[in-house]
């Protein structure tokens, strides 16, 4: 599914800039082998895909997954062809149910049929997550900008903006104008919003609220900021294909306010003045003075808020964040025998998530560090040559999920990066 040439020059461009044949070879290996494994081409010309493990197909990993392939679909039509599928059956998805997180790949009722929440049959499971719809506005931006395709923004791409326009704005104010209500009753409390599903207490803050975060698991304060910073990222996005390929000036607009009202309660709500490290971002708040100083492994995250385009790597406030977030006052930082980055209250404590480390790596402006963290990566697959989900920072055959396509992605992205490959859309 990736032109061989095409595969075989980025492969001898990580091999140069790593002199580590081992890295070379997983590379090639994950980027040979993850798109087959996961993608299948329909009938309609849209492209079905897997995410992982898992027979459904969830709108952030699978976008996620294609980040390091959009890095050489330039040179590679039948490669932009599979990407565009993608991207075109999120659209149809969204407009099906922009509430929903995962989907099947056709209407055969699969999935968590026992929630407490509405579902249609193409619905595997119906977290709301904001990321969820910014992943494929973003996918829909830089499949325009880096291919040149009037083919990528077609009459699909419209429909699913305003439903996501629509929704992040009464989503706003979910306290009183939200119809969604999500109950699971499994006994695992981040499975599960609380006060009978609708979530916990929260005020208008100009952000809009999320259900859920990027690990599936339940937020605490409603607002997650990292994933309104990815919202306020892909608005401008909209903002631009609406204006010069849509020519639709209504929706530019309500694009550019909503972004407004998004940017201006992140700056308002979503930073604490910490005593050690100055001015930071918390990862969540609920409009009425509470906050959250985490970060999770999962992206969007706060680490990755230069990835996502909200900042740039060298900016005050990020740097602030990221060495609390790089340091034993965030929780979820996990030292040991084999690794030390950051995990998840999604997977098991002192279990470190290869994203993270990937993501880390993609951040920062230190190319000893991207080599460092790949050197990790490579060492701490436990023998099976994949990138788990997580895996214990003393034991590094412990790991969660034997094969993550989504970690496998990033670790060939960073490094591509790292490798100087870079595919220039912005």
């Amino acid at each position: 599914m990736i032109d061989a040439e095409v595969l075989a020059r980025a492969t001898e461009e990580v091999r140069r800039a790593t002199g580590d044949e081992v890295i070379a070879e997983m590379f090639r290996r994950s980027m040979a082998e993850n798109l087959p494994a996961v993608a299948e081409r329909l009938p309609d010309g849209t492209t079905f895909l897997l995410t992982g493990d898992i027979p459904a197909m969830w709108l952030r990993d699978s976008a996620a997954q294609l980040r390091p392939y959009l890095l050489l679909c330039p040179e590679d039509r039948a490669l932009q062809d599979l990407l565009i599928g993608v991207l075109h059956r999120q659209l149809e998805y969204v407009v099906l149910d922009p509430y929903a997180n995962a989907f099947n790949r056709e209407a055969n009722g699969a999935g968590h049929t026992g929630d407490e929440i509405e579902m249609s049959p193409w619905v595997w499971e119906r977290k709301y997550e904001i990321d969820s719809l910014c992943y494929p506005l973003e996918l829909a931006y830089r499949l325009w900008r880096i291919t040149g395709r009037a083919d990528v923004i077609d009459e699909r791409f419209k429909a699913a903006a305003e439903a996501i326009i629509a929704l992040w704005t009464v989503e706003q104010d979910h306290e009183n104008r939200s119809p969604y209500r999500f109950q699971r009753h499994d006994d695992v409390p981040t499975d599960t919003l609380v006060r009978e599903g609708r979530g916990r207490l929260t005020r208008p803050t100009g952000m809009s609220w999320s259900a859920f975060r990027p690990s599936d698991d339940a937020t605490e304060l409603g607002f997650n900021v990292p994933g309104n910073m990815f919202a306020s990222v892909v608005l401008g996005y909209l903002e631009v294909i609406a204006t010069e390929v849509l020519k639709d000036s209504g929706l530019a607009d309500r694009a550019k306010e909503l972004r407004a009202d998004i940017d201006d309660g992140i700056a308002r709500y979503g930073t604490v003045e910490h005593a050690v490290y100055g001015r930071v971002y918390a990862y969540e708040v609920d409009g009425m003075g509470e906050s959250l100083l985490i970060d999770d492994a999962n992206m969007p995250s706060l680490l990755s808020i230069p990835l996502t385009g909200y900042a740039a790597a060298d900016d005050a406030t990020y740097l602030a964040t990221r060495r609390l977030l790089l340091s034993d006052d965030n929780p979820y930082y996990f030292r040991g025998e084999h690794a030390v980055g950051i995990g998840s209250p999604h997977t098991p404590p002192n279990q470190v998530w290869p994203i993270a480390l990937a993501v880390q790596g993609l951040t920062s402006t230190s190319a000893q560090e991207r080599q460092q963290l790949l050197e990790l990566l490579r060492d701490t697959t436990g023998g099976t040559g994949q990138m788990h989900e997580s895996f214990h920072v003393d034991d590094p055959t412990v790991f969660t999920r034997e094969w993550f396509s989504w970690a496998n992605a990033m670790f060939c992205e960073l490094a591509l990066v790292h490798a100087g490959v870079h595919a220039g859309f912005r």
